[in-house]
């Protein structure tokens, strides 16, 4: 049986193929591009799967931000929370763990126990917190987002609390002559700490990372202090489309 699992997320859209529960097939495209070139507009937006170059679909299985705009007729959405825990049990087989997904827009954290999820917090508000908040200080140091994620150390302290102010504090550092290094492990250290206020409520021993930021090493490096094992699975930005996948080969 062959699975497809789309994942609409707010930068990119991410696409898996399974068959017969193996990843046979993955893709990323920018969701303007994805959008503009992969779809079709008949009442609702339909993916055009030649375009995608996949072919003999059993299920197909959506979420993400624009989940309700692709063609139902195909589709079946999920939410997000339901596509990134199954994602998770199928990179990990773990039953018992605490899911920190970092998107673009948002953060999503999920204890799961015993394969049923127990809680969750969200952050869809402020992008202080998320993966846009990174590349907008990359940009303003002029680094690429895997050179700063690698400094953790020396880290000073940032005080804005606003995504927009940072940037203007960043520019004041600069001016004061600090380090692109110390910066870089500031920036860092400043979303680990606005996570921390999400984080703390969920207890657990393993964090399964998943989205963009789990390839961030300083992250990793500071939420190791909180947790007994950060769980690094394969494909963490895949995984709300693997979630779909599995899902749809499991239950649909």
């Amino acid at each position: 049986m062959r699975v497809l699992g789309i994942d609409l997320g707010s930068r990119e859209v991410k696409i898996v193929l399974m068959e017969d529960n193996k990843i046979i097939q993955k893709k990323k495209v920018s969701t303007m591009s994805f959008y503009r070139n992969y779809c079709n507009y008949d009442g609702k937006i339909v993916v055009d799967l030649d375009k995608l170059d996949i072919n003999q679909v059993d299920k197909a299985v959506s979420t993400g931000y624009g989940k309700n705009n692709t063609d139902l007729s195909l589709f079946s959405p999920i939410n997000e929370i339901k596509a990134h825990v199954y994602g998770g049990f199928y990179q990990t087989d773990l039953k018992d763990f605490i899911l920190l997904d970092v998107g673009g827009q948002d953060v999503k954290v999920v204890k799961v126990e015993k394969g049923i999820t127990t809680d969750l917090e969200l952050n869809e508000k402020c992008a202080a917190s998320c993966g846009r908040y990174l590349e907008n200080m990359a940009n303003v140091l002029e680094v690429s987002l895997d050179d700063m994620s690698r400094h953790h150390e020396n880290p000073i302290e940032l005080n804005s609390t606003c995504a927009v102010f940072s940037e203007s504090e960043l520019i004041g550092k600069i001016a004061e002559g600090v380090s692109i290094e110390s910066l870089c492990a500031s920036v860092n250290y400043s979303l680990y700490k606005r996570l921390q206020p999400l984080l703390c409520k969920f207890k657990g021993k393993k964090l399964v990372l998943t989205g963009g930021v789990a390839n961030n090493y300083a992250i990793k490096y500071f939420l190791e202090k909180d947790y007994d094992e950060i769980v690094a699975i394969k494909e963490p930005q895949f995984n709300g489309a693997i979630g779909c996948c599995y899902y749809g080969s499991t239950f649909l």
